[in-house]
């Protein structure tokens, strides 16, 4: 069971939301970002204590939204004939909204999951570029917050060059997930290695962190949350993938050869049956959604274009196409808890292994800020024929961190070490940068740091 948590986080984003509302002026500000992020419980802690009237769009006539809106302005502003009244279109029923909202005061007029409302009405975005233009940006009334899950709608048709609202946002948030230290916020229960665990399952998308209780265990969790078929995670990228896009066959195919290891174009086209022409179509929508990423080896030289390799972004969904979609056919056999115990399980450590190499990744700016460092850098991992290493640090000041990560127990820090000071040998530093040692493990440097080797980096200090 999925317990009660406060409001967590967002405090640099509900400061610009306040900002734009004590502004004199009238605001425009677009929130977008990938769906389970938070951007509709951001609005509305923000909208708590203003006069707002907030529409959620869906796939409907956009008569019955207009309808909607009216009902609802209706009753925020104390307007009941708003409410049946027969407005020849959105711009009718905006205008007559607008005009009836008291003196003195902004109103906050909200239009959430947009791309739903602009696909019935494409007219909509001109719709309120003209109020924009003609009266909202000089009378100082109306705060306009547009908001959507698909970011490539919204910096393509909202934000971008061809959009009739182009340069009018007064702010915008591209709302992204938690962080490793604010997701541990979710489960103050945990100890730092379950925080851990957790936020490499479900990353920092808070529906997810929100459906895993600190009561129980991680593993049990996953059983009563993900793998029962009557979980709300069971079918979750399902949902996700056929909401977003047509066509979703070719789109598991892919999610499945990435997850089962394929990360160059031609291995993915060829395990998924994708022709190799559509390829890059396909992988492109999926980079677009937050699903994959595009990855290559950082060093000081440009990448070329047969470097570039292909994972799965969003770590919920690598999970799942990792462990459960593979298994239905189990799950429906012998149920979630002998799945979690004869085949997760002993693959479990592993799999976090691979995992934590991002969470590292993520904590090394971190750690930078903490040392002072105030260099431009680039954080990434190389590869090549002969080495991995889990960690790059490029910085500008003409320093290099080579990392390794190590998630499982380590036998021998002395050894561990020199596998890293092997790498290192093996790494194209053709800038002549001075080369720095991090080693990154569960629980720091058995026996303590020892003078000239490595910097050891635990949990508690990647927590702290």
């Amino acid at each position: 069971m999925a317990q009660t948590f406060e409001f967590i986080g967002r405090h640099h984003e509900l400061e610009v939301l306040e900002r734009e509302w004590q502004a004199s002026r009238s605001s425009f500000v677009p929130i977008y970002g990938h769906r389970r992020v938070g951007k509709s419980e951001l609005i509305l802690r923000f909208l708590r204590d203003k006069t707002a009237i907030y529409l959620l769009g869906k796939r409907a006539p956009a008569g019955l939204q207009i309808r909607e809106l009216l009902e609802l302005a209706a009753e925020v502003l104390d307007e009941p004939l708003l409410a049946s009244y027969s407005a020849t279109g959105w711009g009718d029923a905006i205008d007559a909204i607008v005009e009836r909202a008291p003196a003195g005061t902004k109103l906050a007029l909200v239009f959430d999951e947009l791309q739903w409302m602009v696909e019935t009405s494409p007219e909509l975005p001109s719709i309120l570029h003209e109020r924009w233009d003609r009266h909202w940006q000089h009378d100082g009334r109306v705060m306009l917050i547009v908001c959507g899950s698909f970011v490539g709608f919204m910096e393509r048709d909202i934000l971008g060059r061809r959009s009739p609202l182009y340069g009018r946002r007064t702010a915008q948030i591209l709302l992204q997930p938690f962080g490793f230290r604010e997701a541990a916020g979710f489960h103050p229960g945990y100890s730092r290695v379950d925080r851990a665990r957790t936020y490499m399952l479900c990353g920092g998308v808070p529906y997810y962190l929100r459906l895993f209780s600190d009561r129980q265990s991680v593993e049990m969790n996953i059983a009563a949350g993900v793998l029962d078929e009557h979980a709300p995670l069971h079918r979750e990228p399902d949902f996700l993938l056929r909401e977003e896009l047509e066509g979703i066959e070719s789109y598991y195919a892919i999610l499945l050869a990435v997850a089962s290891g394929q990360t160059a174009a031609p291995d993915i086209a060829r395990l998924s049956q994708v022709r190799p022409g559509s390829i890059h179509y396909y992988l492109k929508q999926l980079i677009e959604l937050g699903y994959l990423t595009r990855r290559y080896p950082l060093t000081d030289t440009r990448p070329s274009r047969k470097d570039v390799r292909y994972d799965l972004g969003d770590p919920f969904l690598r999970f799942w196409f990792h462990f459960v979609y593979p298994d239905q056919s189990q799950l429906r056999l012998l149920g979630p808890e002998r799945v979690l115990r004869q085949r997760i399980v002993p693959r479990l450590d592993a799999y976090l292994g691979h995992c934590f190499e991002r969470l590292c990744r993520e904590a090394l700016p971190l750690l930078y800020a903490r040392e002072g460092v105030e260099a431009a850098l680039e954080i990434g991992e190389y590869w090549s024929r002969s080495t991995q290493i889990d960690v790059v640090g490029l910085r500008d000041d003409g320093w290099t961190d080579l990392g390794e990560c190590k998630w499982g127990g380590v036998r021998s820090a002395a050894s561990l070490e020199r596998e890293l000071e092997e790498k290192v040998r093996l790494y194209p530093n053709r800038r002549n940068a001075t080369i720095g040692r991090r080693v990154f493990a569960r629980s720091g440097r058995p026996g303590g740091s020892v003078a000239g080797g490595a910097r050891w980096h635990g949990l508690e200090e990647l927590y702290g």
